[in-house]
């Protein structure tokens, strides 16, 4: 029995851009995605504010992350996508990540694999 391979992919990316990726990842044929309002901090080491005159060092950044997990959709199609709708240009633009999925698992159904998409 052959079986398509699903692959899990994260976006972390800032939250000015989700509305702008969700339209753009609905036009490619994805339609499901798990979103999360997170906090994080990579290359941009945070930011420094001033708040009522006293300097506020911000460590961790509001993001966004957006799960979704392909079969149909080509992952590269959806990292090309994702890729050309956040790039500024500019640090805090975000990571991609990709993982290999062994098996999903619809609940409700007890359908398995592709199906349970």
């Amino acid at each position: 029995m052959e079986t398509t391979p699903i692959t899990k992919i994260d976006i972390i990316t800032r939250q000015d851009k989700f509305d702008e990726l969700k339209d753009a990842l609905n036009e490619i044929g994805i339609t499901g995605m798990t979103v999360y309002q997170v906090l994080g901090c990579g290359n941009q080491k945070g930011k420094t504010d001033i708040y009522r005159g006293n300097e506020l060092t911000i460590d961790l950044l509001p993001k966004v992350k957006v799960e979704i997990c392909v079969c149909e959709v080509p992952v590269d199609l959806v990292v090309s996508t994702a890729k050309r709708i956040l790039n500024t240009g500019n640090i805090g633009d975000g990571k991609i990540f990709i993982y290999p999925v062994e098996n999903v698992i619809k609940i409700r159904t007890g359908e398995e694999g592709v199906s349970a998409l």
